[in-house]
């Protein structure tokens, strides 16, 4: 079973004559123990175009030391990577490999890299003899074993890596001292990274955008794409928030094809559009889910003792329990098929060729508000149509039309926010308000269908369903306060100086 760290680690350039400097004076320091030399023998897999280091993932399996075993470290931020582990064995564990699936889409996992280090541990200990981090001289070997030039290079540096539950601040209090004694912080994120590029790799860098409709799209569309498969780690990882923010990213990248139609070319879109579609849907029973179960919960803790009559909590855990159950199995069923690594592929292929139009090649503060506009011209008409229809059902539809169209408006503008700067940024803060109260709106919808079902289910097993009728009552309550609040969030909702643009 595998198992996983937060690793914050610094590292720093070294000769092969330096040696750690004397940490004993650093604030919270109270002793450096020496805990011996480790020899260190790991090999680190990749595809054959190193899909992982592209994307500053390492996989590795490594002898010696006290973690011998399969490593997987996945980037969190800059110096921060989680690392999940597997117990040692001849072959790339699969519960790894899963992880890195959307990445690697199939393609095999092969020897890429031999790394053998002689590192000599200190650990930096405080009054009580807390682990406060651990402070390593590394001299390194790295042999290339697939790809590149070839050949063999050698270094040494020094690695502090903070104890687990620590804090990261220690790290900054150690790199002053470091920096006091001439040491440098390192120019690779990872040794991996300094054996690649020291044996002639070199990663294709992103390209620059002009200042064109066409590039600034693009870049967007770009970043959806990498947010999308490195969410799809979070996801099986089952991490909190994971199935939202990939689910955002694929209606991000839905809202800008249809909104920035003029852009590219829809019907070459349309296909990887429609595919997007379908994986936010799947996406959504487990997130759809998570947010309904919550959104309960926080009813009843709000409920007086006296009011919550009958099992109530015991059912609500039941629901929940079983159903994301079924939930959680099916998002990661739709993870491993293949029509999800299809869909990734061609979404690859669009963007590495893109359909681009005329319209792409000109000024991108001259295009991209009038697409903005457009989206904020629907929203207006859905807006009023809704608060045109009488409490119901009808109005209901038409509020989560509004909503769909308030998310689009939004994403649209956010999209063009790093060229038309505050407008649009004001835009999507007002729209968002807008969306949220749609949104909230919505939820009670949703809410209330669930609680009727569980009301029927309490009165069928002999149980009374007085709370959840009350909790449902409540639920219409909010759902009327939103409709009233709606005219007052809309009325702020005005494109502005976007229309000056």
């Amino acid at each position: 079973m595998a198992d996983t760290k937060r690793e914050i680690e610094r590292k720093y350039e070294a000769g092969p004559e330096t040696r750690l400097p004397d940490l004993t004076g650093v604030r919270g320091v109270a002793a450096v123990v020496d805990q011996g030399v480790a020899e260190l023998d790991a090999v680190y897999y990749d595809t054959e175009d190193l899909r992982l280091a592209a994307a500053s993932i390492t996989l590795r399996r490594r002898t010696g030391g006290d973690d011998a075993g399969w490593h997987l470290k996945l980037p969190v931020s800059p110096g921060t990577r989680d690392e999940i582990r597997a117990p040692l064995e001849d072959d790339v564990p699969r519960s790894l490999a899963a992880l890195v699936h959307a990445r690697t889409r199939g393609a095999a996992l092969v020897p890429l890299v031999r790394l053998r280090s002689h590192r000599d541990v200190r650990h930096l200990v405080d009054a009580e003899g807390a682990l406060l981090a651990e402070a390593s001289t590394d001299t390194v070997r790295a042999e290339r074993l697939a790809g590149g030039d070839g050949g063999t290079v050698e270094w040494t540096e020094i690695e502090v890596e903070l104890a687990d539950g620590g804090d990261p601040a220690f790290l900054d209090t150690v790199h002053k001292r470091l920096r006091k004694k001439g040491l440098k912080p390192s120019g690779s994120a990872s040794k991996l990274a300094k054996a690649l590029t020291d044996t002639g790799w070199r990663p294709a860098a992103a390209p620059e955008p002009d200042g064109t409709a066409g590039a600034r799209i693009l870049a967007h569309l770009r970043e959806q794409a990498d947010e999308l498969v490195t969410y799809d780690a979070a996801v099986r990882r089952d991490l909190p928030d994971s199935v939202h923010r990939m689910r955002v990213a694929t209606r991000r990248l839905r809202s800008a094809f249809r909104t920035y139609r003029k852009i590219l070319d829809p019907a070459a879109t349309g296909p990887v559009a429609d595919e997007l579609k379908w994986l936010a849907r799947e996406l959504g029973v487990d997130r759809d889910q998570e947010v309904l179960a919550e959104r309960l919960t926080a009813r009843i803790d709000a409920l007086p003792v006296t009011l919550l009559l009958g099992p109530v909590r015991g059912r609500l855990r039941a629901w929940a329990g079983a159903g994301r159950a079924g939930s959680r199995g099916r998002t990661l069923a739709v993870l491993d098929s293949e029509r999800y690594t299809a869909l990734l592929d061609s979404l690859d292929a669009l963007l590495a060729d893109p359909p681009l139009r005329p319209a792409a090649g000109k000024d991108a503060t001259a295009v991209l508000p009038r697409a903005i506009l457009k989206d904020y011209e629907r929203l207006a008409v859905r807006i009023d149509r809704a608060l045109a229809l009488p409490a119901g059902h009808d109005r209901d539809v038409a509020m989560h039309e509004a909503r769909k169209a308030a998310k689009r408006a939004r994403y649209a503008a956010e999209a063009a926010a790093p060229v038309l700067g505050k407008p649009a940024k004001r835009f999507v803060k007002r729209v968002k308000a807008v969306q949220q109260v749609l949104g909230d709106h919505q939820d009670s919808v949703v809410a209330r269908d669930t609680l009727r079902d569980l009301a029927i289910k309490a009165y069928a097993a002999g149980e009374t369903a007085f709370t959840w009728g009350l909790l449902y009552g409540q639920e219409e309550a909010r759902a009327a306060e939103r409709e009233r609040e709606l005219p007052k969030v809309w009325a702020k909702a005005v494109p502005g100086k976007l229309r000056r643009l």
